[in-house]
């Protein structure tokens, strides 16, 4: 046992190098939840637990308050988030950002923040509706495609949000392509199951969140790169 947690942080820290040299921050260091906390919280629920370098949402330690989506305390403007998960049989997640923790207005992260969905397409009853399946901009653009492997398998997702433009990849195949705040995604949120939701894709600074839906997921390898400039106004090109 020794030998094989060694053995994983030993990878891990490999990765974060290698993440790093890219300009690629960690924003989970693999051994805490240091830099996060429930939304609505001052720190992270304990169902939220860090084993082996993995971030794991366990459901069955989500009692008494101790569940519930994990955001990060900082918000992020232009961003390319990395990062992977992978599902339990059944399971249900979702990677929420631009997410506006105004506890007054917002109960929850879904109120303001979009999401790439992260699911069990075959198990879950959300993989029978369009739009709601894994690698969607949940229920407002359907993937291109689904390159997501097996459940149990782990898949790497990056979401870029880059000065308006959104862009989605899923196991490096491109799978959504998107503009954000104009007229056609205003039309896009007025025809989706938000419409009439004072304040949701509306924000363009937020937290970004991972999702309690109940269900056993799990992450790793969380990383971010942030853009202060406005030399780069285009998506996710040539491996950025």
């Amino acid at each position: 046992m020794i030998k094989n947690t060694f053995l994983v942080l030993i990878t891990f820290a490999m990765i974060q190098t290698t993440h790093a040299q890219r300009g690629f921050k960690p924003i989970f260091d693999g051994e805490t939840t240091a830099g996060w906390h429930t939304y609505g919280k001052t720190t992270a629920g304990s169902a939220w637990k860090v084993e082996d370098g993995i971030l794991h949402f366990d459901p069955a330690a989500a009692k008494d308050g101790e569940g519930g989506d994990l955001v990060t305390d900082k918000e992020y403007t232009n961003f390319h988030l990395k990062l992977e998960w992978k599902v339990a049989p059944e399971s249900n997640s979702g990677i929420i950002f631009y997410v506006n923790e105004d506890l007054e207005k917002y109960k929850n992260t879904y109120n303001t923040g979009l999401e790439m969905q992260i699911l069990d397409n075959e198990g879950h009853p959300d993989g029978k509706i369009e739009k709601h399946r894994a690698g969607d901009l949940y229920d407002l653009i359907k993937s291109t495609s689904e390159p997501v492997k097996a459940v149990g398998e782990w898949n790497t997702a990056q979401i870029v949000c880059k000065f308006g433009k959104l862009t989605f990849v899923l196991n490096d195949v491109f799978i959504v392509e998107t503009t954000l705040w104009d007229d056609a995604f205003k039309e896009l949120v007025a025809n989706s199951k938000f419409a009439g939701w004072e304040g949701f894709g509306i924000f363009k600074t937020g937290k970004i969140a991972l999702q309690d839906h109940g269900d056993n997921v799990w992450y790793r390898n969380i990383q971010i790169k942030e853009w202060n400039t406005m030399n780069i106004t285009t998506g996710c090109e040539n491996g950025m």
